[in-house]
């Protein structure tokens, strides 16, 4: 019988299951990249492109997982990913850097990724970063992106603002309803519903009854959408204005039942 059994190799794989599990404390050492490979995977992501795999990046994908519960390690390779959004580096690699952002991206990110929300190619990956990052600083990159770029972007950055909740792009909001665009104009509705301050009902109010018969059911769904968040925030006098407005105007039973 043979007793000399190969060596044991944990696998990428497993790593991640066990470090994710807190069973493996003590494994990030082991994984950790040489200063010398994640330079060498560093100068690689300059040129990395499509069908070059990632497995050529493998150094950086160590170093996530090494610096997971490094707080100095893990900023410097922030620092190093959002430098190469500001570089020459192709699409493919900004695209990966964006993805990597998306969960580790912190403040500090913010410049680097709201430059990118113009590009055609890069604007959703840096936009999804974005709305991961807590504080103003997101918020306020997307507000001052939002009139720079074109249409079909300007969608997107009024979802990622509804999502987020910032009651300081209402007055912003509110003006993109009469945009000539019907896209931009439902998306500035359903933003403002999410939003669901008591100035963003009054605009979707206001809207409502001149908004153009194609966006009139996004308004009103907004519009119920804006008093079930100020019910929610103990303002159940104004909600229930929102349905007994709703109600008295309604010509369809759908709706009446919705603002009951």
């Amino acid at each position: 019988m043979n007793t000399n059994k190969p060596p044991f190799k944990v696998s990428i794989r497993f790593a991640v299951f066990a470090l994710a599990c807190g069973t493996l404390p003590a494994f990030a050492a082991e994984i950790t990249p040489a200063p010398a490979a994640l330079d060498q995977a560093f100068t690689r992501l300059e040129t990395f492109d499509w069908g070059q795999g990632y497995g050529t990046l493998q150094a950086i994908e160590d170093a996530f997982l090494a610096t997971r519960n490094a707080p100095v390690p893990r900023r410097e390779l922030e620092q190093r990913l959002a430098a190469c959004l500001a570089s020459a580096a192709p699409v493919a690699a900004k695209q990966y850097v964006c993805r990597k952002l998306s969960l580790i991206g912190t403040e500090a990110s913010v410049p680097a990724l709201a430059a990118q929300l113009g590009n055609r190619e890069l604007s959703h990956l840096a936009r999804l970063a974005l709305d991961r990052i807590p504080g103003a600083a997101a918020n306020e990159a997307l507000r001052a992106e939002l009139p720079r770029v074109e249409d079909s972007l300007k969608v997107g950055i009024i979802h990622s603002l509804g999502a987020r909740g910032d009651a300081q792009t209402v007055g912003v909001l509110t003006d993109l309803l009469q945009h000539a665009s019907s896209a931009v104009a439902g998306a500035a509705a359903t933003a403002l519903g999410h939003i669901g301050t008591a100035e963003a009902a009054r605009a979707l109010g206001a809207f409502q009854g001149t908004a153009p018969p194609p966006l009139r059911p996004i308004v009103t769904d907004a519009w119920l959408a804006a008093a079930e968040q100020l019910a929610r925030r103990g303002q159940p006098i104004e909600a229930m204005a929102i349905y007994r407005q709703l109600f008295s105007s309604a010509a369809d039973d759908p709706l009446r039942l919705a603002a009951c």
